[in-house]
């Protein structure tokens, strides 16, 4: 088990400053076809009601990006549990953005793979992930794994209650 960031949709307002806070972080240029690791997205319920989405890389526990990659880029962070790249052997191949289920993985100009990493290295030294810190609603947040699944069961609880 490992760090999540966790999305409160009831909070997200759509802003986008996790967004630009995540491409300020990784200096991410989109004229260079890179895409954002994070993106902002809404989707309309049954009610016709808008609900807001800030979506990146989600670290799968079981990763398949990790197994599709052939150079053995990708790995999870022994420290946090993100899923993190060292892009340095990367072939360019595309296996593991065709093994993500969530589009998560982006390529550069020169054909080498990007993706979000939760911002191990902030977390290890115990700041928040960019998009955490400059989400001004409080919508996301870095938390562990466990916790946030104690936190759902919780909810669920008192839903039925």
């Amino acid at each position: 088990m490992g760090k999540i960031i966790d999305l409160d949709i009831q909070k997200c307002s759509a802003c986008g400053a996790c967004a630009v806070a995540c491409m300020d972080q990784n200096d991410l240029d989109l004229s260079e076809g890179v895409s954002p690791f994070r993106v902002v997205c809404d989707l309309e319920d049954e009610d016709g009601e808008y609900q807001y989405y800030s979506i990146a890389c989600f670290h799968c526990e079981d990763a398949p990006c990790i197994t599709a990659c052939p150079c053995n880029c990708l790995s999870k962070d022994k420290e946090t549990g993100f899923t993190v790249c060292d892009n340095t052997n990367c072939i360019g191949c595309h296996s593991c953005a065709m093994a993500c289920p969530f589009g998560a993985p982006s390529y550069r100009g020169d054909g080498k793979m990007v993706k979000c990493d939760g911002c191990a290295e902030r977390v290890k030294h115990g700041l928040e992930p960019a998009c955490v810190n400059n989400c001004p609603t409080g919508a996301l947040r870095c938390m562990e794994e466990q916790d946030l699944k104690d936190v759902k069961i919780k909810n669920s609880l008192r839903k039925l209650i």
